[in-house]
């Protein structure tokens, strides 16, 4: 399983092509052949940047779902509306659909960032207010999401 490290700035050009920073394109060197698909977050204004075989490994779990129950079917439906498979050109760019990039918000400065397996993609100021939400506590999230994790023989402490 891939596992990204970093945070990076850069830019998306009038058409819609981010160049992908070269630390990043290091780490997803395999994955640059392979194709990627870009989707629309769940639970933010961001977009999905996922490697190929990423993305293979969730539609096996998709495909897994019965289908004859509603609530599956509306979650596959929902969760793939407007995914699109992109390539890197010969320059390393990425191309981002207009809709997607529309649904998030993007202007011309933007974030990776990596989010283990697969990288978001977020408008600048989108993430930066994102990263710096007041409204929430980081510690108390951290401790509800993490805390029993000591229970687990090599869990983090």
């Amino acid at each position: 399983m891939l596992s990204l490290i970093g945070t990076y700035e850069c830019k998306v050009d009038t058409k819609g092509r981010l160049m992908m920073p070269a630390a990043l394109k290091k780490q997803l060197a395999k994955e640059l052949q392979e194709g990627f698909v870009v989707k629309r977050s769940v639970f933010n204004s961001c977009l999905e940047l996922w490697p190929m075989s990423e993305w293979e490994v969730m539609m096996q779990k998709l495909n897994g779902l019965n289908r004859f129950v509603k609530k599956n079917v509306e979650f596959i439906r929902r969760f793939t509306a407007g995914v699109k498979m992109v390539e890197a050109d010969a320059s390393g760019r990425l191309l981002i659909p207009k809709d997607l990039i529309t649904f998030a918000a993007i202007s011309k400065d933007i974030v990776l960032t990596s989010g283990g397996n697969i990288i978001e993609i977020w408008d600048l100021v989108a993430y930066e207010t994102a990263v710096s939400n007041e409204d929430g506590d980081f510690a108390s999230l951290a401790e509800e999401v993490m805390g029993d994790q000591n229970s687990i023989p090599d869990g983090l402490s």
